[in-house]
């Protein structure tokens, strides 16, 4: 019987990533198209669509690959792709937008939305240290997203600013009925469990290969892969101006990541904190979301020099991750 080499099997399994990483990104940009045309006739305000709507298609990449990781015997896999999803939402994410364009917003507009984030990363935090991210503290986790998402669209009276921008006439409208919304959602759907499937495998037999822990492998490549959704759709707002898209997408998604992923992963089987994720891991992710908070609700503002040191910080951060797993490995 034929066997393959180790570079051989590396080849492959790098392959076969890439392609999830593919199939997932497409399939985050198909939800979330069936979600924009939703969204554009309820008349809510960018804000509240990129904080709920968008940031749950754009977090789906996310959820299949954390629910599947941890069904197969990967939680390290499962959290750290949360984890490191949103740290590069805010350093890489939003740093690559800041070059492009100065990504401005108000105290009053943001509080909620960031507090909420706060709140679900030290809920998060707490599961791990205590090792009790159980079925029941995912359900709890779950119950108070939908809570909040319902209270967001009681209290949504924000005014839709510069929205004329959001129609970009270059690009064909892709969706112009329900029916297509669905059939499109579901196409997106089967990508992205196709996509995750092989971005969980290639990761972890990439990681094995390079002697590299799953929870460093979750925390960098397979969060990087799924946050491509996130990075295009903010690069896409930030041409045509939307602000509010874009604050209201990461702020959200983060929240999302958290509350929905970890609670609804959770929820179907308990998920085992690996060691690794405890140390430096958790605390670059609890200590980045309280940095972005506490700037964006006193200066409000972040410029082109800024964005350019929230991307070199987020390399620095993927650097030492492999310098690190050398001697844990």
């Amino acid at each position: 019987m034929f066997e393959l080499t180790s570079y051989q099997l590396f080849v492959l399994a790098t392959g076969a990533m890439l392609f999830g990483l593919y199939l997932l990104i497409k399939g985050g940009d198909y939800t979330v198209d069936a979600a924009v045309f939703v969204a554009q006739r309820t008349g809510l305000s960018p804000l509240f669509i990129g904080a709920t709507i968008i940031s749950f298609g754009t977090s789906v990449p996310e959820l299949f690959t954390s629910v599947n990781a941890n069904l197969s015997g990967f939680p390290g896999l499962s959290l750290g792709n949360v984890l490191g999803s949103n740290v590069a939402n805010i350093l890489l994410v939003l740093g690559v937008t800041a070059v492009f364009l100065t990504v401005t917003g108000t105290p009053r507009a943001l509080f909620k939305d960031l507090a909420m984030m706060l709140l679900a990363t030290a809920i998060v935090a707490v599961g791990m240290i205590t090792d009790h991210l159980t079925s029941l503290f995912g359900l709890g986790m779950f119950i108070l997203l939908v809570a909040f998402v319902f209270y967001q669209y009681r209290t949504d009276t924000l005014p839709i600013q510069n929205d004329d921008d959001d129609v970009d006439d270059s690009e064909p409208v892709i969706i112009e009925t329900m029916q297509a919304a669905i059939l499109i959602l579901l196409m997106g759907l089967v990508a992205l469990a196709v996509g995750s499937e092989l971005l969980v495998q290639g990761a972890v037999a990439t990681g094995t290969a390079m002697r590299v822990p799953e929870a460093v492998i979750g925390m960098t490549v397979v969060a990087f892969g799924t946050s491509l959704p996130e990075l295009s759709t903010c690069i896409a707002a930030a041409r045509k101006q939307s602000l509010g898209l874009i604050l209201g997408n990461i702020i959200g998604s983060n929240t999302f990541n958290i509350l929905s992923i970890v609670g609804l992963t959770a929820m179907i089987k308990p998920i085992g904190v690996d060691p690794v994720l405890l140390g430096l891991e958790l605390w670059v992710t609890v200590g980045v979301a309280v940095v972005f908070s506490a700037w964006m609700l006193t200066v409000g503002r972040l410029t082109r020099p800024i964005g350019a040191v929230m991307v070199f910080g987020y390399v620095v951060f993927i650097v030492v991750q492999y310098l690190f797993s050398e001697t844990i490995a």
